[in-house]
């Protein structure tokens, strides 16, 4: 059951990655990004880490990729009105692509293709073990993620603020 499950939710996230590519309109590119998230949160679900599963959606299905709709939606991207690229653009992008694809097999062919045989917790990914160990043992770095996030709030609310004009 679990394996065909599997095999059904990796065939779905790749064939809505490869949509994501070759969509046309970047509104839908976005939104079959969602449903790929989707399925990646599904496979969590399956490897027994509810809490790692729920964050996924939440952060980027829920958050990022909202915030990337509204940005695409905001620019208007339109095909006639985009600039064309010249050939020295292509070809440096080209350059690039190929640097990552030789960095990729390069890492791939060192990389062991079955990893050694060991014993495996399948409580390791549930919330109450994560956050006794988030509360206990990491409670210092946890209390200092939350004054840096609370501090980007602030200072992204101050470079928000608009000034008020000047009486003339």
């Amino acid at each position: 059951m679990l394996q065909s499950l599997f095999y059904f939710l990796s065939f779905t996230s790749i064939f809505l990655a490869c949509m994501v590519v070759f969509a046309k309109n970047p509104v839908h590119s976005v939104l079959y990004l969602i449903l790929t998230f989707f399925t990646i949160a599904g496979h969590y679900l399956i490897l027994n880490a509810q809490f790692l599963a729920l964050v996924h959606v939440v952060v980027y299905a829920g958050a990022i990729m909202v915030l990337f709709l509204f940005v695409i939606m905001l620019l208007n991207l339109n095909a006639e009105t985009e600039p064309r690229q010249s050939m020295l653009m292509k070809f440096a992008g080209t350059i690039a692509g190929g640097c990552l694809m030789l960095v990729l097999i390069a890492v791939f062919s060192k990389a062991n293709a079955l990893p050694a045989a060991h014993e495996v917790n399948s409580q390791i990914g549930l919330i109450k073990n994560l956050g006794k160990i988030l509360y206990t043992d990491y409670i210092m770095p946890f209390e200092v993620a939350s004054i840096l996030f609370l501090i980007a709030m602030i200072g992204a609310v101050i470079l928000a603020k608009r000034e008020p004009k000047a009486a003339i």
